[in-house]
Parts: C-alpha cells; sequence; structure tokens
C-alpha cells in the first residue's frame, strides 16, 4: 500500500465487456499501474488502453468518467488507487 494515491472510484462495471467505469478524482495515463480494492476486491494491473465515450485517449484529468479494461470482476464503490 505505500506509494499509492486513491485516483477515483468505480461507478459500474460492464459485465460482458470487462470493463471497469472509474470516476476520477486524479489524473491517470496509459501505462499507469492501477490497484482496485473493495469488500472482495484486490488486484493490480497497468492500464493497456482507456475511452472515455467509446474514443480512445492516452491521458485523462480528475473529473473524467473513463473506461478500461479490467483482467478480474470489480463492483461498484470499490477504490482506484495508482501505484
Amino acid at each position: 500500500m505505500e506509494d499509492e494515491r486513491e485516483v477515483g472510484k468505480v461507478t459500474h462495471f460492464f459485465t460482458r465487456a470487462s470493463v471497469a467505469a472509474i470516476m476520477l478524482t486524479a489524473p491517470v495515463a496509459v501505462g499507469d499501474t492501477l490497484v482496485f480494492r473493495g469488500a472482495t476486491t484486490d488486484f493490480e494491473q497497468a492500464i493497456g488502453s482507456m475511452q472515455i465515450d467509446r474514443q480512445n485517449i492516452e491521458q485523462a484529468e480528475a473529473g473524467k468518467e473513463i473506461g478500461v479494461k479490467v483482467q478480474d470482476r470489480v463492483r461498484q464503490g470499490d477504490t482506484v488507487y495508482k501505484k
């Protein structure tokens, strides 16, 4: 948990696409490592790609809602940290 800072919260999980919608409270970029934590969630992964309104982007700032493909299930309300 050292050197991690909160960057957002999961607002939705799209099961079929395995995509997490994340409302950001801090900027993130492709290549950053995110850590997903919640009651039953605890994993980390690098951002391979992300989208806003189905458009690929390289970085996003606080206040934006992004979509990120995830390797495991996340739940609404899970906290997202950047490593």
